[in-house]
């Protein structure tokens, strides 16, 4: 694992089954996003009611969040069955079709990444969000011919982390629209102690803030950094004294280790920074030459690194490129630019 995976809010293949330990399964167990779940909960509850699957629901925000947990969670609650699949794996009509045409009444279908869907795979898709009925075009040239088909009724959960990419007749079918945002510390808080009592981590609660605050608002990056604080604290001899408890000394020494910062910044968002800094003097300097400049993907940059950056205020984005902030220049102890010259504070 490189030093930057340790907070990358991505979801990681090892991670995948220890992952399922730790999901919520009810709003019960969903800490943070109140506004969101409060309203899902009276939406569900009034589609239970009237004996109707509910409105297709979009979730966007940035990775790491809880939009698959939520899916599940409003599986869950409607007392339904889930299928999972995304917009990458939909490449022809035809897998599409294959999805749709297995659904039972008051199925979910869970699409991640929809903003990825072919444009030919979304047009099919309109119809039956909207309408409940796919169009199956049947053999080509002089003898093509279309038959209907009619769909059981379901709900379509769409997962997004770029918004902007949707278009807006995908859009404007989406009955239910929500977006997650970063989480506050003392939720992050809650998420801990959470995941600790389920994975049997003896922690104290100024280890779990110490995590928390390290953790980018966000719960995936959470539960990864708990777990690896557990292994220092179990097996790292200069940690012998804490006796295998996660104090707020192991889990600095820790995560110091990682290279996670107390903001939560890791060795990349580093260089992002200092790259504008120094080497562009602050900005503005364009996505792409930023990305060459650091040797990272600019879909990356943008998806991964800039949200929180920008969010936490130490980078903002403008028409002519990014900007490092006075926040930035006063993390790294440098003095903001004079003659575009950045220096070191004596």
């Amino acid at each position: 694992m490189r030093k930057s995976d340790y907070t990358s809010p991505e979801r990681l293949e090892a991670e995948l089954e220890l992952d399922q330990a730790l999901r919520p399964l009810t709003f019960n167990d969903f800490y943070g996003q109140e506004k969101i779940t409060e309203n899902l909960k009276v939406f569900i509850a009034a589609a239970r009611q009237r004996g109707e699957p509910l409105d297709h629901v979009l979730l966007t925000g940035p990775p790491g969040l809880g939009k698959t947990t939520l899916a599940h969670i409003i599986t869950n609650e409607m007392g339904s069955s889930i299928k999972t699949t995304s917009g990458p794996v939909l490449d022809k009509p035809g897998d599409l079709a294959g999805i749709l045409t297995n659904l039972e009444e008051g199925d979910v279908l869970f699409i991640d990444e929809i903003h990825r869907l072919n444009p030919v795979v979304e047009e099919y898709l309109y119809p039956a969000m909207e309408d409940f009925r796919l169009d199956i075009m049947i053999d080509s040239g002089p003898s093509a011919r279309s038959i209907q088909l009619t769909l059981p009724k379901y709900t379509l959960i769409g997962a997004t982390t770029r918004s902007g990419l949707l278009t807006a007749p995908l859009r404007a079918r989406f009955g239910i629209s929500n977006r997650l945002d970063y989480y506050a510390t003392d939720t992050l808080y809650r998420i801990i102690d959470r995941s600790a009592r389920i994975l049997d981590v003896d922690i104290d609660k100024e280890g779990a803030q110490e995590i928390a605050q390290r953790s980018r608002g966000t719960p995936r990056i959470a539960n990864r950094l708990l777990r690896r604080c557990r292994d220092f604290a179990q097996a790292d001899e200069k940690l012998a004294h804490a006796g295998g408890v996660i104090s707020k000394e192991v889990a600095d020494y820790s995560l110091k280790a990682l290279e996670v910062d107390e903001h939560g910044l890791d060795d990349m968002d580093k260089r992002i920074l200092l790259c504008i800094i120094q080497k562009y003097s602050g900005g503005p300097v364009g996505l792409n030459t930023l990305a060459v400049a650091v040797g990272e993907e600019p879909g990356t940059i943008e998806e991964v690194y800039e949200p929180y950056l920008i969010q936490e205020g130490f980078l903002k984005r403008t028409p002519r490129g990014r900007e490092a902030t006075q926040l930035a220049y006063k993390h790294f102890n440098i003095k903001p630019q004079i003659g575009n010259q950045p220096s070191l504070f004596p």
